[in-house]
């Protein structure tokens, strides 16, 4: 398909992205829009430095690799250099969207199943609402002058909105969104926006302020997917250890950080939002146990960090579009599931709280997760609901106090946002688990 060269490596991501919205102030549509964006970034090295250049006129692919073929040096020892030798050489056509495509369903039809959720909305508690309908088909294509062939798609889809509710004095913003992989399973989900309306009412009408303190938490899979995205799977992107020995030092693998009940995985194979089948880098997705069994085991990886820290691929080269270079990212990343039933790990809290939904997290050596509602729990039981501006801790102390997981598990998606590193954002990733019991965190 292309002339590559022989004294550099050389690699062309080819991106096609298909996006529709549908957006809704109350009932009335505000806009509709289609786009079709395609774009390409090529890659030289030649063992000293990277070119890069992107490119939306397709045709023309070949004469801009020449151009930066040009600036780079050649090397006829290039094949041997660390980082050439781990790409990965693979060559598979994946398409699994193909037939259940989002492309395929008329806009007429996305703009009906909005209309349908938004025609829930009747409480006269929700003041205003903002809503909007998203979906994605992206086709990617990645070849080298390895020999690497490889065409796959990704696929999602969903609703997200913004109610402004007040019950008498108490007022506040709540935030439901709910994604799918495919548009057939959008529908039901009709009864899930129903339910988080009514609940969304209810604790803003009900919720009193949390007694700050220290308190054992028992997160949700909603809410131990954000807090092991924040606080743990920033962590594990090796690209932040390369050159800093305090943080190898820190991360060092066989470390104990946890129970033996503690595991946490990366996994690009999975279906929904982090579903990364291979990397930007060409590298085929994989699960990688980040923690087993509560002891350090791994790290998620680029082909430059893979060999700087001299450990195995992982498939976590990921940037945000065509116009990035990939960066160390995440794909889905979980708390594996327990054995112990929720209520039976809820039972054994005398005076708690549950986190059930949440607004946003960050944090890297401490965390913060900011609570949408949350719960006491009292006498094993969930009562009053409470507002609570932040749950904080020390990333490493709070994995110590993970003492309980639940086998009930769930993977959630989300559309309207996405991860962020450096300048790219949002990236879409995965992300969920178990009901995991923390014995001690920060709450106020």
């Amino acid at each position: 398909m292309f002339r590559f060269p022989h004294d550099v490596y050389v690699d062309v991501r080819i991106v096609e992205s298909h996006n529709t919205e549908i957006r809704f102030k109350e009932l009335v549509l505000q806009s509709q829009k289609i786009r079709t964006e395609k774009g390409a970034l090529i890659r030289v090295f030649d063992g000293t430095r990277w070119y890069y250049g992107s490119t939306t006129d397709l045709e023309n692919i070949q004469a801009s690799m020449d151009t930066l073929v040009q600036m780079a040096t050649p090397n006829p020892d290039i094949l041997n250099h660390p980082v050439v030798q781990a790409f990965q050489v693979n060559q598979e056509k994946m398409l699994r969207y193909e037939a259940d495509s989002v492309t395929k369903i008329s806009i007429e039809e996305k703009q009906a199943l909005l209309e349908e959720i938004l025609a829930q909305i009747a409480d006269p508690a929700i003041v205003n609402h903002n809503s909007r309908y998203v979906d994605n088909k992206t086709i990617k294509s990645f070849f080298s002058s390895k020999g690497a062939a490889i065409t796959f798609d990704q696929q999602t889809c969903g609703i997200r909105m913004t109610l402004d509710i007040v019950c008498g004095e108490n007022k506040d913003q709540a935030g439901i969104s709910k994604g799918a992989t495919f548009f057939s399973d959008l529908g039901g989900y009709k009864q899930y926006f129903q339910d988080e309306i009514a609940k969304s009412i209810a604790f803003i009408r009900d919720a009193e302020p949390v007694v700050p303190g220290e308190y054992t938490v028992l997160l949700s899979p909603e809410a131990t997917g954000v807090f092991t995205h924040e606080s743990f799977g920033h962590k594990s992107e090796s690209d932040f250890m390369v050159g800093d020995e305090t943080m190898k030092a820190e991360w060092a693998l066989g470390k104990r950080v946890g129970r033996d009940l503690l595991t946490i995985v990366d996994d690009g194979t999975l279906a929904g939002n982090g579903y990364t089948p291979f990397d930007d880098e060409g590298t085929k997705g994989q699960e990688t146990k980040i923690i087993s069994q509560g002891l350090l085991t791994g790290r998620l990886h680029s082909a430059a960090t893979s060999v700087a820290l001299e450990e195995n691929l992982t498939g976590n080269a990921r940037a945000t579009s065509f116009e990035f270079e990939p960066i160390v990212r995440m794909t889905t990343t979980y708390i594996a599931k327990g054995t112990r039933p929720v209520q039976e790990i809820m039972a054994e809290i005398d005076h708690g709280i549950y986190v059930e939904t949440l607004k946003h997290g960050s944090g890297m050596s401490t965390f913060t997760l900011a609570p949408a509602r949350a719960y006491k729990i009292e006498g094993g039981q969930i009562t009053t609901p409470v507002k609570i501006s932040v749950v904080t801790g020390n990333v490493f102390s709070t994995l110590q106090e993970v003492d309980a997981v639940s086998a009930e598990f769930e993977l959630t998606s989300f559309v309207g946002g996405g991860c962020g590193k450096m300048e790219q954002y949002p990236l879409p990733v995965g992300f969920g688990g178990p009901y995991t019991r923390v014995r001690k965190l920060k709450v106020q």
